[in-house]
C-alpha cells in the first residue's frame, strides 16, 4: 500500500497524542508529558447523527459533573444545550466570527443562567479550567458532518463534547502537495460548507508530515504561524520530519495549553471596516506573555527584557499579557501600566487594546490624571506615555502588584524619565519590549530591564531571522541607488565672493554663513537631484510595486523635502497619489501650515486611505513622523533618502516587513547609502554586552569621586541660592578661562558617567547637585554658532540657491540589489573565520606582489595596506573589515581578468572594431571608428565590476548601447544589436 495521507500522517497524529496506532490497532502510551491526555474514539463510537455538532450525551454528563445547581436538577442541563444549539444555528444570520465569539463566552465560563435559590442567577461552567482532570478529552478522525453538504474532516478533537479543534492531515510523499492544502480544505472549504462545525472552535491546523500550521477561523491562510517549542530559539534551520511534527502537535495541542490559548490567548477584534476578526497568538507572543505572567507570580525577580523583531506582534503580545495578569487570582487585582514613548505609539497600542474589546482599560491624556488614578489606587489597565511621570512624586503607589510593560524601551526610559517612575512605583514589575536588537549604543536598555538571572540579558528573545523563518515578518531585500553630484567649487567660490561683497559681509560673517549653507541638506534638496531621484523612484513604483497593488513610503532629509517631493512626484502622477504627513512648529509661516500641516485626526484618516487597497493614495511622503508605529501592510516599498542610525532606521525599514496577501519582500530602495548601516544595525554581539554591563558596575564606584571633583570647583558657593544672585556667585568662583576650562573638563566625565549609568538608583542622590552643575555649565558654555539668527535668514537662502546652482547631478546607479534574508543576517551575525579572512589577506598581498609595478595593481596594494593599518588601529569593525576585503579581491580578480584579456591582444575596442567591419554592409557609415569609440566611452561609464550578472547592469548597459547605435540610425538592427552586447559582455 505505501505511504499514504491516512497511514502515515493521519494515523501518526492520531498515535502521537494518544498512544492508539490505528496501523496496527495497538495501544501504547501517548507522547504527552502531561497528565492529563486524549483518549481516541473512532466516529462510529462517538453518539451523535451526522447533523450534530456536540455530542450532547458527553456535554449533558459534563454540566452535571461541573455545576452542582445543575446535579442537583438534572433537566437543567437541556436548557444549556437548547441555548448553545441556538449559538449553533445562528451562525448562518450572524455570522461564524461573531457567532465563535458568542460561544466562546459559553465555554470560557462567563455565562449565567437563574438556576440557584430564588431564580438567582449563576455562572455555567461547560469546562473546568482549575482541575483539567475533570473534563473529558477525545479525539477522533474522519468526523462525517453534514450542514449544507456532507464533509468529513480527518481529525477532530473534542472537550466535553465540545468540538475545539479541526486538523486536515495530507500526504507526505507528493511533492506538490503542502500544508497549504490542507488549511485551503480547512479555510475555504469546510469553514463554508459546515460552519456550525466551527462555532466551538479553538484552531484548526494542517500538516503534511513536514510542516505544521495553524490558524483561527476566517484567518487568511497568509496568517496561518507555524508552532514552536520552547526552548528551540537557538535553532534557525527546522528539522522536517514526522518526528519533529509530532513534537510541536503535542506541545500545541496538550489540554492545557489550548484551554489556555482559549481562555487567556484568544481576541476578538474590529478591523477598520467593523468587521469582526478572531485573533490566537503566534508562538512568540504566547511564549513572551506567559514568561512575564510567570516571572510576577513568582515575584522573585522584578524585572526582564524582551526582544521580538519589529512586526513580529509586539502589541498583540502586551495586550494577552495584560489580559492573563488582570485574571490571575494569585495577583489580587493588579495594576497593568503600558508605557509608550511617542505619541503615535500611544495612538496604535491604545488602538489595538480598544479594537480587541480588552476590559478595564484606560489611556490617560495628562501627567494629573496619571497620577490621580496611581494616588487612588486603580486596579485596571492604564495606557499611558512615559513623559506623563515627569515630576511624579516619589512613592505615588507602593504595591507591589503594580506591573509596567515599557513599549520600544529604549532612549527615554534610560533617562532621569526612568528614574521618577521607578522612584514613584517602587515596588512595581518593570518589563522591557523592544523590536530592535539592542547592541552596544543602547546598553542602558541592558541595565534597565535586563535581569542578571536572564542568559544573554533577555528574559524572551525572537531574533530576525527566526521571524522570517516562521513567516511572521517578510525577507528585506535592498536597493541601493547612487546618485552622482558634482559641485562646481571653482564657480561656487567665485559666486559666493560676488554675493559677499554684494551684501557686504564681513570675513567671519561670510565663513559662518558658508559652514552653515553647506550642510548635507543642501546637497541632498538640490532641485536637479531631487527631480532625477523622483524620476527614478516614478518608474521602478511603476515598474515593480504598482502592478502587484502594493504602496510606498518616501523618506525625505526634512520638512521641507517633503514639500519638494511631492511637488515634483506631481508631475508624474496625479496630485491625490501622495500626500504629505508631517507636523508644524509654531515658526513655520502661516501659509506653510495651512498647506501642509497634519493634526491627529488627518494623520489617522489619511492611513486609513491608504491602507484601503481601493484609494487612489499610493505615496506617503514622510521625514520624521510614520516611521515607527506605524502599521500599514500594504506598504511594501520604501524610498529612503536621510541619514537614519541604530534603532530608529531598524524600525523605519521594518514598515515594509508586515505580512500581506500576495506580498513575498519588502523593498528599500536607498538613495543616501544607509545600507551598511542597516547591517550595523542588526549586528548583536553577547559577549560585549556583558562586558558592558559589569563595566557599569565599575562606573558606579567612580561615580561619587567625579561628583566631589567636580564640586570642589565652587567651595564657598551657596548651592541653595536661586535666581541669579546664585548663578552670579558660581561663574565668579570660575571667573578665568583656566578654571573655566578646568571646571568643563570635570563636569564633561561626570556627564558621561551619569548618561551611562541612567536610570540607576544611585543617581537619586546626588540629583539635586548634578542638576545644578549643569545649568552652571550650560550657563558658561561658549554658544554653539556665533552667527546671529537675523543674518541666517537674511541671507541664507541665497547661500543655498548658490550652492544648488552649481551642483550637477549625474545619472542614478541603480547597483546589486541585497537581499537582506535569514542566511545573510547569519553570516552578519557569525564573523567569519578568521583564519581564512587571514589566508585571503596574505594570498592578495602574494598577488600584488607578483604583478610588480602594474597601476591597477599598486592601487589595490595601497587599499590593502591601509585597509590593515585601520584594522591593527582599532579603527574599523570587523564585519567592515571582512566586506572591504572582500570587495578588494573581487576587485582583484576582475583586475586579473582585464589582464589576461589585454595579454590575449584582444582589447574591447578591438573586438568590437573587429565586429562592425565583419557585420559592415552599404547601410553601415564609413566611420566604424568612431562608433566605437562612443560605444566604448558610454559603456565604459555605465558598467561596473560584475555588472554582468545583475538585472540593473544588464539593463544600463543595453539601454546605453542603443543610445549609442541610434546616433547612427543603427538601432534598428537587432542583430547588430544583440551581437555588440554579446561582445560588451565578454569584454567588459
Amino acid at each position: 500500500m505505501g505511504f499514504t495521507e491516512l497511514n502515515s500522517v493521519e494515523h501518526y497524529i492520531i498515535h502521537q497524542i494518544s498512544g492508539v496506532n490505528l496501523n496496527t490497532n495497538e495501544i501504547s502510551e501517548p507522547h504527552s508529558q502531561y497528565g492529563i491526555q486524549w483518549q481516541y474514539q473512532s466516529h462510529d463510537e462517538l453518539r451523535r447523527g451526522v447533523n450534530e455538532v456536540l455530542v450532547e450525551s458527553e456535554l449533558v454528563k459534563a454540566l452535571i459533573r461541573l455545576n452542582p445547581e445543575i446535579e442537583a436538577n438534572p433537566h437543567l442541563a437541556d436548557e444549556v444545550i437548547h441555548k448553545l444549539r441556538a449559538i449553533l444555528i445562528s451562525v448562518n444570520q450572524i455570522g461564524l466570527v461573531k457567532a465563535n465569539e458568542e460561544f466562546f463566552t459559553w465555554m470560557t465560563g462567563e455565562k449565567t443562567m437563574p438556576f440557584g435559590e430564588n431564580n438567582r442567577h449563576v455562572p455555567v461552567k461547560l469546562i473546568d479550567f482549575d482541575d483539567l482532570t475533570r473534563n473529558d478529552y477525545v479525539v477522533t478522525n474522519q468526523f462525517r458532518i453534514h450542514h449544507r453538504e456532507t464533509k468529513i474532516p480527518d481529525v477532530v478533537l473534542m472537550i466535553n463534547g465540545i468540538p475545539v479543534v479541526v486538523g486536515e492531515a495530507k500526504t507526505p510523499v507528493r511533492p506538490s502537495v503542502s500544508w497549504l492544502d490542507g488549511a485551503h480544505d480547512v479555510h475555504n472549504i469546510y469553514e463554508n460548507a459546515v460552519p456550525q462545525l466551527f462555532v466551538p472552535n479553538i484552531l484548526s491546523f494542517a500538516t503534511e508530515g513536514k510542516e505544521l500550521f495553524y490558524g483561527a477561523i476566517r484567518c487568511p491562510l497568509e496568517f496561518w504561524a507555524p508552532w514552536r517549542i520552547e526552548g528551540d530559539d537557538n535553532q534557525v534551520s527546522k528539522a522536517l520530519g514526522l518526528a519533529e511534527i509530532g513534537r510541536e502537535l503535542t506541545d500545541l495541542l496538550s489540554p492545557a495549553r489550548l484551554l489556555d490559548i482559549m481562555r487567556n490567548f484568544s481576541l476578538f477584534s474590529s478591523n477598520k471596516k467593523k468587521q469582526r476578526m478572531k485573533i490566537i497568538p503566534r508562538f512568540q507572543q504566547y511564549e513572551g506573555a506567559n514568561k512575564i505572567v510567570q516571572r510576577v507570580i513568582e515575584g522573585k525577580i522584578k524585572k526582564g527584557l524582551i526582544w521580538h523583531f519589529q512586526g513580529s506582534g509586539k502589541s498583540l503580545l502586551m495586550v494577552f499579557a495584560a489580559q492573563k495578569l488582570r485574571r490571575e487570582p494569585k495577583l489580587k487585582s493588579p495594576t497593568v501600566i503600558v508605557l509608550v514613548d511617542r505619541t503615535d505609539l500611544d495612538t496604535q497600542i491604545s488602538g489595538t487594546f480598544n479594537a480587541a474589546d480588552v476590559a478595564n482599560v484606560e489611556s490617560t491624556d495628562s501627567i494629573k490624571v496619571l497620577q490621580q488614578m496611581l494616588e487612588r489606587d486603580t486596579r485596571k489597565i492604564i495606557i499611558s506615555m512615559i513623559h506623563k511621570f515627569r515630576d511624579a512624586k516619589p512613592n505615588m503607589n507602593t504595591r507591589d502588584n503594580i506591573i509596567v510593560l515599557v513599549d520600544e524601551a529604549h532612549r527615554t526610559q534610560e533617562g532621569d524619565l526612568g528614574r521618577q517612575m521607578r522612584a514613584a512605583l517602587p515596588n512595581a514589575f518593570l518589563f522591557g519590549l523592544t523590536g530592535t536588537p539592542v547592541n552596544k549604543a543602547d546598553k542602558n536598555t541592558f541595565w534597565a530591564f535586563g535581569a542578571e538571572e536572564d542568559k544573554g540579558g533577555y528574559m524572551s528573545r525572537y531574533t530576525f531571522h527566526e521571524s522570517i523563518r516562521d513567516e511572521a515578518t517578510l525577507p528585506l531585500h535592498f536597493e541601493p541607488r547612487l546618485v552622482d553630484v558634482h559641485v562646481d567649487k571653482e564657480s561656487l567660490d567665485k559666486a559666493f565672493k560676488e554675493f559677499q561683497e554684494r551684501s557686504a559681509l564681513s570675513d567671519e560673517d561670510a565663513d559662518a554663513l558658508n559652514k552653515k549653507a553647506a550642510k548635507m541638506s543642501a546637497f541632498l534638496k538640490s532641485p536637479e537631484r531631487v527631480e532625477k531621484i523622483v524620476e527614478d523612484i516614478a518608474i521602478h513604483f511603476m515598474d515593480k510595486v504598482d502592478p502587484q497593488g502594493f504602496k510606498a513610503m518616501i523618506v525625505t532629509p526634512d520638512r521641507h523635502a517633503c514639500v519638494q517631493y511631492k511637488e515634483e512626484l506631481d508631475k508624474h502622477f496625479p496630485e491625490s497619489a501622495s500626500k504629505v504627513v508631517i507636523s508644524t512648529t509654531a515658526n513655520d509661516d502661516f501659509d506653510f501650515k495651512q498647506k501642509w500641516g497634519v493634526d491627529k485626526s488627518q494623520q489617522e484618516k489619511l492611513v486609513d486611505e491608504f491602507n484601503d487597497a481601493q484609494s487612489g493614495l499610493k505615496f506617503i511622503i514622510v521625514t520624521a513622523k510614520l516611521l515607527t508605529g506605524f502599521d500599514a501592510p500594504i506598504l511594501q516599498t520604501m524610498y529612503l533618502d536621510k541619514s537614519i542610525k541604530d534603532h530608529t532606521l531598524l524600525q523605519a525599514i521594518c514598515r515594509t516587513n508586515r505580512l500581506y496577501p500576495n506580498k513575498t519582500f519588502g523593498c528599500i530602495v536607498d538613495y543616501f547609502g544607509v545600507f551598511d548601516d542597516a547591517a550595523k544595525a542588526l549586528e548583536f554581539d553577547e559577549t560585549s554586552i556583558q562586558q558592558v554591563i559589569s563595566n557599569l558596575s565599575e562606573l558606579r564606584e567612580k561615580l561619587p569621586q567625579a561628583m566631589l571633583d567636580t564640586l570642589a570647583h565652587f567651595p564657598s558657593v551657596d548651592r541653595s541660592i536661586e535666581g541669579f544672585e546664585g548663578l552670579e556667585a558660581a561663574q565668579n568662583t570660575i571667573g578665568n578661562n583656566e578654571k573655566k576650562d578646568a571646571f568643563a573638563l570635570d563636569f564633561k566625565y561626570l556627564a558621561k558617567l551619569w548618561e551611562s549609568l541612567s536610570p540607576d538608583g544611585i543617581l537619586d542622590q546626588y540629583n539635586e547637585d548634578y542638576k545644578w552643575l549643569a545649568q552652571v555649565y550650560e550657563s558658561v558654555k561658549p554658544a554653539s554658532d556665533n552667527i546671529g539668527k537675523l543674518l541666517w535668514l537674511a541671507l541664507g537662502a541665497q547661500t543655498t540657491q548658490l550652492i544648488h546652482d552649481n551642483i550637477h547631478v549625474g545619472e542614478v546607479h541603480n547597483l546589486e540589489e541585497f537581499v537582506l534574508d535569514a542566511d545573510v543576517i547569519e553570516n552578519i551575525f557569525n564573523n567569519p573565520d578568521p583564519k581564512k579572512t587571514k589566508q585571503l589577506e596574505k594570498a592578495l598581498a602574494q598577488r600584488f606582489k607578483d604583478r610588480g609595478d602594474l597601476p591597477v595593481f599598486k592601487s589595490l596594494s595601497e587599499r590593502l595596506e591601509e585597509l590593515r593599518d585601520k584594522a591593527e588601529k582599532g579603527l574599523i569593525a570587523s564585519i567592515d573589515f571582512v566586506k572591504e576585503l572582500c570587495k578588494i579581491a573581487k576587485e582583484t580578480l576582475q583586475a586579473e581578468k582585464t589582464l589576461e584579456q589585454e595579454v590575449q591582444d584582444k582589447s574591447p575596442k578591438s573586438a568590437l572594431t573587429d565586429l562592425f567591419l565583419e557585420l559592415k554592409n552599404d547601410e553601415t557609415p564609413a566611420v566604424v571608428e568612431r562608433i566605437v569609440t562612443d560605444i566604448d566611452a558610454i559603456v565604459r561609464v555605465v558598467r561596473f565590476p560584475g555588472w554582468q550578472n545583475t538585472t540593473g547592469g544588464e539593463r544600463e548597459v543595453q539601454k546605453s548601447l542603443r543610445k549609442a547605435l541610434l546616433k547612427y540610425r543603427l538601432h534598428t538592427d537587432q542583430v547588430l544589436f544583440d551581437r555588440a552586447y554579446g561582445y560588451i559582455k565578454e569584454y567588459y
